[in-house]
């Protein structure tokens, strides 16, 4: 008898043995193939602003197999040929994202978005040229907009799932057993569902104007999505702003109303609305943003300029408007009253006081904190440096060139088309008309609500030569 509880004892103790390893085995297996996080760092800090990661990829991620071969199922989904470039992305030759699209493992490869996405401009002297890339400039073509609906009208169509998008992924990769099964029962099904949430989450951008490449509406999705506020009806639909050379504009206030005077705020709050969470902040890594744009000094104009005729418009600039836009002007980085500079209200009526308030508590109990969000009662006089690629102009991007914004609002184009990166240096601003542009470009319509082209009225009253010479300066800035 004692012998017999001797090897039951031991059999038993087997089992568990096996039983514990087994779940060891299994419970290091879900968490290698599903929860592990994979550092992602890059030594350069342009490298780093372009696709590092800001923390988005834990909620709003796309499973990077996945994202990789929707547009080669779903080509009818796209606005044209061409994948994602034909929704403006810009694709750097040998790199496995595009600019402002990161890649990184959490468990699995992950594609999030950076802060890149919007703030990274483009300049062709013709249509066959590769894009020239200046990292923190503001995006002219990029369509976020249409890169969100893309995503949700793949995810509804009977096509998104399993047999599908693991044969077409066979064609990059090959998985493992185990990876395949993930893939094939919880992956691509979760990722579906995920998806249909974004869609039904965006479902207010449809009651609303598009914004169009090189626009977006900023805050309404931290309005609605972020901090769960009421669904009103504002339109936020507003130009992608340049970031760098934040050393000299120290002291000024954020965003093109104001709401912000933290510059570490403003790139926090960014990443949260581009779909970073309270627990996925990189903090750090933010910092590291923070750092690079606060160095980074805007393009250099690449064309010949008139240095003679440049020097009569520095003169010019300095009577004309200096005093709102060259660094230490007096009134240069604050806000003007909406009703002085008379341009579309909607950007501006889109921020309330309550969501102010509501995100200055958000981060309550973190490490970091926000409490610098307000609500203004106008725009930011900006300072114009890097003015020549940042077309087109005004809060709204509804006038298309620096010979149109010096136009009396009368005299300014009713309609353009943007999202065309083909540069006028005529005109100084992007080519907005003709054949290709039609063709690449998205139709602006300044009678639609919240794409006025009135107000800024300064400067429309200078002689024909003092026009001239002062956009020759504007080039140098």
């Amino acid at each position: 008898m004692k012998i017999f509880k001797e090897k039951l004892g031991r059999v038993l103790a087997s089992i568990a043995l096996v039983f514990v390893l087994l779940v060891g085995v299994g419970g290091y297996t879900a968490w290698y193939h599903l929860f592990r996080d994979v550092p992602l760092t890059y030594e350069s800090p342009e490298e780093h602003f372009k696709y590092g990661s800001i923390g988005t990829e834990p909620s709003q991620g796309v499973p990077y197999w996945i994202w990789l071969v929707l547009p080669r199922i779903f080509p009818d989904k796209l606005p044209g040929a061409g994948g994602y470039t034909s929704l403006g992305i810009t694709w750097e030759e040998g790199k496995e994202t595009p600019v402002g699209f990161t890649k990184k493992t959490i468990g699995f490869p992950r594609v999030g978005i950076t802060c890149a996405v919007c703030h990274t401009a483009t300049y062709r002297t013709s249509p066959v040229e590769k894009p020239y890339i200046f990292p923190a400039g503001p995006s002219n073509k990029f369509d976020l907009q249409g890169y969100i609906r893309f995503l949700g009208a793949a995810a509804s169509d009977p096509r998104f799932n399993a047999d599908y998008i693991l044969d077409e992924i066979k064609y990059n990769h090959d998985f493992s057993w185990v990876e395949n099964l993930l893939y094939r029962f919880l992956i691509i099904p979760q990722t579906k569902k995920a998806l249909l949430q974004q869609n039904t989450d965006f479902e207010w951008m449809n009651s609303r104007p598009n914004w169009g490449p090189g626009r977006i509406d900023p805050f309404n999705p931290v309005k609605f999505n972020t901090l769960k506020l009421p669904k009103d009806d504002t339109i936020g639909n507003s130009d992608m702003m340049p970031i760098w050379n934040q050393k000299l504009h120290k002291g000024s206030a954020l965003h093109w109303d104001g709401l912000e005077t933290s510059l570490k705020e403003t790139v926090q709050t960014g990443a949260i609305g581009d779909g970073a969470t309270k627990d996925s902040l990189p903090v750090a890594d933010l910092q590291r943003v923070e750092d690079y744009i606060t160095e980074l000094a805007p393009p250099k104009y690449p064309f010949a300029i008139d240095e003679q005729l440049a020097s009569k418009g520095n003169q010019v600039f300095a009577n004309t408007c200096a005093s709102c836009h060259a660094f230490g002007g007096e009134r240069t980085g604050t806000v003007i009253p909406v009703e002085e500079v008379g341009t579309d209200r909607h950007r501006l009526d889109m921020w309330t006081q309550q969501a102010a308030d509501t995100y200055n508590h958000f981060g309550d109990g973190y490490p970091w904190d926000f409490s610098q969000l307000r609500k203004t009662n106008g725009y930011v006089s900006v300072s114009l440096d890097g003015l020549w690629i940042r077309a087109p102009y005004l809060h709204n991007g509804s006038v298309p060139s620096l010979e149109d914004l010096l136009e009396k609002p009368e005299n300014r184009p009713k309609t353009f088309y943007r999202g065309y990166d083909v540069y006028d240096s005529l005109r100084v601003g992007f080519v907005s008309e003709g054949k290709e542009a039609e063709r690449v470009g998205f139709k602006y319509d300044t009678t639609v609500a919240a794409n006025s082209n009135q107000g800024h009225l300064y400067g429309t009253d200078l002689s024909n030569n003092d026009k001239k010479a002062l956009i020759e300066y504007l080039k140098t800035l």
